[in-house]
């Protein structure tokens, strides 16, 4: 008699672990294989299991689920095959059966980790954040021996990094092959900047376990944060290639492509997703980034607006629509914010963090200013206990790099670092006009506009080699110990790793890392013929401006009045340094001045770029270019100054902004 059981022996369970074997390297030969085994043994499951999963990985999902969902009916107690049923339905854009698919599957096997992975993944696709956390948590218990770590995990997702930073070493002290708590330790690292520690730990887990998918996902995400989309594309498309049609890993491709600038790709990709998943939220959330990013503005709106339909207490949506500058929300839909704001310690932290900003924006374009600010100050207050920031850091900071960044540091090293003119640096504050500055550049024949690149900040952390969140930074004491070549050496790494973000041929290209103006020491001695711009803002305007605007990242000491206060007076200050220090090398923007006399103030800033004036720069506006600031909309239009004087609106509430300002507000008469 043929077997029929589940367990095959001999010849039969040889030729099934090599069909099993083929299906992520060559899942049409699995399917082949597997088919020549049901001709001979029509009854074997495991199978028909590995024929449904080659049809998977080949996208031929009507024939995958037409093999496996009959399988998994017959067979109500098969972990396995209910997971492959999961699969095969999430594939298919079927993600609400999905999820009851791998509910099932956990059910019968609590410590299944690859579907707790996967139901935390879809959970997540839908909006279920509580519940892809429980997901995640129970994962990463399943493949860890040691309970602490889920200790640890817990402390990192309740924001106490020192805390699980301790708990994780010391696991892997004891433990120093635990690839969960190497993952563990590598997002605690990405969360803290710490990007090539957390690839190098990440990289090691793989070596020890390649199947460790959460963990190629997270280097995925290590490498987009530091820049480097070459290396981030290819993880991805490996994890594509276990699991093809994984929306989420789609999602994570398309925005590094984004990224990249390759913005048609990444739209192509959001369109495939929300056709499999035309009722995933936040699909349609990253689908209207994109459109807003090349500039398709109602299409962006529509996603937008369909996000919310779907999901209403996705606070994002409402804050990508206010975020756009130019949109206007109507009586319905602040009616529809309000009735998503929660009591005080209720609701997701960032859902409510973003409805709060909207609503901050909806009320100020009513010019209901006191509303307005009371909103603006929930959402900062939101934000501040997400992510604390202390001032006294920022001024240690500052004072070290007027230290040991002098004249005689300059004088002695002159000639020093590598002589290309590629890049040019726009820096300052959020908020300040950087994005109108880039728009102008990149409007010449012979500039690109490329994005806030993370590049001279990474590389400041790696000459720092901070290895600990409490640890200290060697930068910028390290410089003293650089040598001509060193110098020399990290400005070519700086154009190399900058490379990817230029598409065009054009011989210079514009990062407008605001954040630099605190690296122009060693943007200066690492590349001497890059020219640095400073856009800056009347302290109050400026100031408040980005005390209303929620960033995505960073910017921690945006979400208080004092706090922004202090961060702008230590700015002033280590730009007048640059100024004593480096004559001549920093090109400042008054931002009140180009809006006033746009044609002389765009002229000087092309005689400093040593560019020819080009008429395109005057009509900036018409320049079809993809960008990816919160003043994408505001660019694309003729300056206008409507914007410089609404913080006089709230005049009232910004008395502590005014007394953190102290004497730099004389330097801008009232």
């Amino acid at each position: 008699m043929k077997p029929s059981d589940d367990t095959p022996r001999g010849d039969l369970k040889t030729a099934l672990q090599h069909a099993a074997s083929l299906l992520q390297s060559n899942p049409q030969a699995a399917g082949i294989q597997a088919e020549e085994i049901l001709k001979v043994y029509p009854n074997i499951n495991p199978a028909k299991q590995i024929l449904g999963a080659a049809y998977r990985f080949q996208g031929k999902l009507p024939q995958a689920l037409a093999t496996i969902e009959p399988l998994a009916k017959g067979l109500p107690n098969s972990a396995p095959v209910w997971l492959e049923f999961g699969l095969c339905l999430s594939a298919a854009g079927r993600g609400k059966e999905a999820i009851q698919a791998f509910q099932k599957t956990v059910a019968i096997t609590p410590e299944y980790a690859e579907a707790w992975r996967a139901l935390a993944e879809q959970l997540s696709l839908y909006g279920d954040t509580t519940g892809a956390n429980t997901a995640m948590t129970r994962y990463l218990q399943t493949l860890s021996k040691h309970p602490e770590l889920a200790e640890a995990t817990n402390l990192f997702q309740q924001g106490n990094i020192p805390e699980a930073e301790h708990l994780a070493r010391n696991i892997l002290k004891k433990h120093p092959t635990d690839v969960v708590a190497m993952r563990l330790l590598a997002d605690i690292g990405i969360k803290v900047g710490q990007y090539k520690d957390a690839i190098q730990l990440l990289e090691r887990a793989l070596e020890l376990a390649p199947g460790f998918h959460f963990a190629r996902n997270t280097l995925v995400i290590a490498l987009f944060r530091k820049q480097d989309l070459e290396p981030a594309l290819k993880q991805v498309d490996i994890l594509l290639s276990t699991d093809p049609g994984n929306p989420n890993h789609l999602i994570l491709k398309a925005s590094i492509l984004v990224r990249g600038g390759d913005h048609e790709a990444a739209l192509e990709i959001y369109e495939k997703v929300l056709a499999d998943y035309p009722d995933q939220a936040r699909a349609q959330l990253n689908y209207g980034h994109t459109l807003k990013t090349v500039g398709r503005l109602p299409d962006s709106i529509a996603a937008y607006r369909a996000c919310i339909k779907l999901t209403p207490s996705i606070g994002e949506a409402y804050w990508s629509l206010a975020n756009l500058k130019t949109f206007r929300f109507t009586d319905e839909d602040v009616d529809l914010m309000l009735s998503q704001v929660t009591a005080e310690g209720g609701g997701e932290a960032e859902d409510q963090a973003n409805l709060a900003f909207a609503l901050g924006k909806a009320y100020e374009d009513r010019k209901e200013y006191e509303n307005s600010f009371k909103y603006y100050k929930r959402g900062n207050a939101i934000r501040r206990v997400q992510q604390p920031y202390d001032a006294k850091i920022n001024i240690y900071d500052t004072a070290r790099q007027i230290k040991v960044l002098d004249t005689d540091f300059f004088k002695t090293r002159e000639g020093q670092g590598c002589p290309a003119p590629d890049p040019i640096f726009i820096v300052g504050l959020p908020r300040a006009g950087s994005t109108l500055l880039e728009q102008i550049l990149a409007s010449h024949s012979q500039v690109e506009g490329t994005a806030e690149l993370v590049d001279i900040i990474a590389m400041s952390r790696d000459l720092g080699g901070k290895k600990r969140v409490k640890s200290a930074s060697k930068y910028p004491e390290i410089l003293n110990d650089l040598s001509a070549d060193d110098f020399a050496r990290l400005g070519a790494q700086y154009l190399e790793t900058t490379r990817i973000q230029r598409l065009n041929n054009t011989p210079f290209f514009i990062d407008k890392m605001p954040n630099n103006f605190q690296h122009i020491g060693l943007i200066h001695m690492i590349l001497p013929n890059a020219k640095i711009i400073d856009a800056r803002r009347h302290p109050m305007g400026g100031c408040f401006s980005g005390y209303k605007q929620l960033f995505a990242r960073g910017q921690t000491f945006s979400y208080d009045l004092s706090d922004i206060g202090h961060y702008y007076r230590d700015y002033v200050k280590l730009m007048d340094h640059w100024d004593e220090v480096l004559p001549g090398r920093v090109h400042r923007v008054q931002y009140e001045e180009m809006v006033a006399d746009t044609e002389t103030q765009i002229r000087k800033l092309l005689d400093y770029c040593d560019l020819e004036f080009e008429e395109a720069c005057l009509k900036f506006y018409e320049t079809d270019r993809a960008v990816r600031t919160p003043s994408s909309e505001q660019v694309r239009q003729p300056i206008y100054d409507k914007g410089l004087e609404q913080w006089r609106h709230y005049e009232e509430f910004l008395g502590p902004l005014k007394e953190a300002l102290g004497p730099v507000l004389d330097r801008y008469p009232i």
